[in-house]
């Protein structure tokens, strides 16, 4: 290589390179080899499932994460899909981790509508509108309703509530 002394040492990071002239020996081995994971459409679904990894120690990186903001649901035609990389030796260990198969929960932990104890919950705003004074005159003055907080409903029996 031009340019390069006949026998030197960089340390790049973590890793080291040993050059001699036309050879370049990187010190990683099969297992460090970098691969891609999954594939997303989104960078939402991509940087959550990164840091799940992170989390539980698994070093990653995602790519082509700009292309895909910049042309959102153009992955199918433009082939712009957020690539989630890892080294080969931690791909069973992530597999397992996002299968969540392994996790427990509790019952009394999830959320269940007081009356049919349906777990299909969702929190928005309340259907039935309540105007105070305050509102209307926010509404009126501003032309902006401003919701009031909140609440949980059942997607069974539409019923709304609080915690």
């Amino acid at each position: 290589m031009p340019g390069i002394p006949d026998k030197s040492i960089f340390i790049v990071g973590f890793s080291y390179i040993h050059l001699h002239k036309d050879e370049i020996f990187l010190g990683m081995d099969e297992q460090d080899e970098i691969v891609v994971f999954r594939k997303f459409e989104t960078s939402i679904e991509a940087n959550i499932i990164k840091a799940k990894l992170d989390a539980y120690g698994i070093p990653c990186f995602l790519t082509e994460e700009n292309m895909a903001n910049l042309y959102p649901g153009a992955s199918s035609l433009m082939n712009f899909n957020v690539r989630l990389h890892l080294f080969a030796r931690d791909q069973a260990r992530a597999k397992h981790i996002l299968e969540e198969n392994h996790l427990v929960i509790d019952d009394d932990s999830v959320l269940r509508c007081p009356r049919c104890k349906s777990r299909k919950i969702e929190r928005d705003f309340p259907k039935k509108l309540s105007l105070t004074f305050g509102s209307a005159l926010n509404t009126l003055f501003f032309g902006i309703f401003f919701p009031h907080k909140k609440i949980f409903r059942c997607l069974d029996c539409e019923f709304e509530f609080n915690e």
